[in-house]
């Protein structure tokens, strides 16, 4: 075996020299392999599409069997396909918002090689075995990427948990205020309590879109433009600050206060908060976390990226709930990030994900100035003028899927990021947070072979081209982001190439992980 190989070497036999070679080989002089840079040569097997051998030194294709698929990637990086842990992909019932053909190939086009497709949006939600089914029947062949399922909790599903369990989702996920959509309501107090109950000793994580109304706030969400004194908005609705004013930090540090109050009934159980947004949540799971609760949060690349004071009036593409908040907010979220894997310190920011909710482009009732494709206008056009660019009546969510990588590449340039960071918290921590990181999430020997092949100096603009999503409606559109992904692979196999686009003729190679969870992240 050659020096600082792991795992075992390819057989020299004859047998391995015909073109239907059982082992596919690539290598470059940057490979994030167990969190750390480093010359590598990585060989996947054909096969099981597991990687069988890692050399930590480039050898030359003359070292393989002849036939054997070989390629030298350098000077680019080879990085553990990502994975995005929160993602709605909304198919059955909702496709025309996005679908699992378009909404994967967004993925892959990013590099990730992995999405975990969030409870509901879709019709019906996956709040019941009954309802998974449905979701899976749906996805069946049209996944580029690999595919995981979260349940909901919703009031009335406690005995469909431990059911949904075993029927391989990854997680559960539940809301302390309006979601938006009828068919997903929020929970009480109540209802956590039974979840919690229910799944204290299951192999799983349970997740909350933690915002909460206090009992007296300045501001209720989204009717507050309908509400009398003292919930009365701030100033005209499409006036971002007016929004902003209407989701206060408190709505965050009140709902995760409620989270925390009900830990103790399910000790063992992880939390997770999803998209934190308000830095003055932090000092709260802090505490949690140093007196041994199980608990801890993903931030979104527009949190790290987008800030309040940079929306224009009427800008909807850039509402989401949690709100954007403003520049010292997001670098306060940026500073706790990167404690996580710092020596000594322990951030409560684990992952970072995109939260892909898309939608139709006039559920964002987009005011003629903003910048948008024809396309996109065109369905607009019985909008009443009077609700263009009204952030309270648009429809919440921020689409990038494909688009994370680059974007937190380029914001982490400004503070001294590295990429061994960046696979920490789009990778590792990702796949350990949904049960997958036995075989997901780095480079090593029995693991997935998911690569994505990145061009750290590379750049590019965002445009209809680069936004593979359904509806090409975002807030990053013409945005110059550095970093492009040249490849994705999946499994020992590439799905998708910057040059050549998709691997067409061969369709899509996505699984569906449905096997059950064995141990808690």
């Amino acid at each position: 075996m050659a020096p600082h190989a792991t795992g075992t070497p390819p057989s020299l036999s004859p047998s391995n020299s015909f073109s239907g070679s059982p082992i596919t080989v690539l290598a470059s002089s940057r490979a994030v392999v167990a969190g750390r840079i480093t010359e590598a040569t990585i060989v996947i097997s054909t096969t099981t599409g597991k990687i069988t051998t890692i050399f930590h030194s480039v050898l030359p294709a003359s070292d393989f069997p002849p036939g054997t698929p070989y390629r030298d990637y350098t000077p680019h990086i080879l990085l553990p396909g990502l994975v995005d842990a929160h993602v709605h992909l909304n198919e059955p019932g909702r496709t025309e918002w996005e679908g699992f053909w378009t909404g994967t190939r967004a993925a892959a086009f990013g590099g990730v090689t992995t999405v975990v497709d969030m409870p509901l949006n879709a019709i019906p939600p996956t709040t019941t075995v009954a309802n998974l089914h449905e979701k899976v029947e749906a996805a069946q062949g049209k996944c580029w990427v690999d595919v995981g399922f979260y349940g909901g909790i919703i009031p009335g599903n406690a005995d469909e948990l431990l059911p949904l369990v075993d029927a391989g989702v990854r997680g559960f996920k539940g809301f302390l205020i309006d979601s938006g959509v009828p068919e997903f309501p929020a929970v009480s107090s109540n209802d956590i309590s039974l979840a919690l109950t229910a799944l204290s000793s299951a192999p799983t994580t349970v997740m909350f879109h933690a915002e909460m109304i206090p009992p007296l706030s300045m501001s209720v969400g989204d009717v507050s433009h309908t509400s009398h004194p003292p919930n009365v908005p701030t100033g005209p609705l499409n006036t971002y600050q007016t929004f902003l004013d209407s989701r206060p930090p408190s709505f965050e540090t009140y709902a995760i206060s409620e989270v925390l109050s009900l830990a103790h009934l399910a000790p063992n159980l992880p939390l997770h908060i999803v998209h934190l947004s308000a830095i003055q949540a932090i000092p709260l799971l802090q505490e949690a976390r140093r007196s041994g609760v199980k608990i801890t949060a993903e931030t979104c690349f527009h949190y790290l990226s987008l800030a309040a004071e940079g929306v224009e009036e009427g800008d909807t593409r850039h509402k989401c709930c949690p709100p954007i908040r403003e520049q010292s907010n997001q670098h306060g979220l940026w500073a706790e990030l990167k404690k996580e894997g710092t020596d000594g310190e322990d951030g409560v920011i684990k992952t970072v994900v995109s939260d892909h909710s898309p939608c139709t482009p006039d559920l964002k009732l987009l005011p003629e100035h903003v910048d948008i494709s024809k396309s996109n206008t065109s369905v607009q056009e019985d909008t009443k003028e009077a609700e263009k660019g009204d952030f309270f009546a648009a429809w919440g969510g921020i689409s990038s899927v494909g688009l994370g990588l680059s974007i937190l590449w380029t914001e982490g340039q400004k503070r001294d990021v590295s990429i061994e960071d960046v696979v920490r918290w789009c990778c590792k921590n990702t796949a350990k947070q949904v049960g997958l990181g036995h075989r997901k999430g780095d480079l090593g020997v029995g693991y997935d072979g998911d690569i994505c092949v990145f061009d750290d100096e590379g750049e590019f603009t965002v445009e209809h081209s680069s936004m593979l999503f359904r509806n090409k409606c975002s807030p990053y559109e013409n945005r110059r982001l550095k970093g492009v992904v040249k490849e994705t692979w999946l499994r020992g196999k590439r799905v998708f190439s910057r040059e050549r686009g998709f691997a067409e003729k061969a369709g899509p190679a996505g699984d569906l992980l449905l096997e059950p969870r064995k141990h808690k992240a």
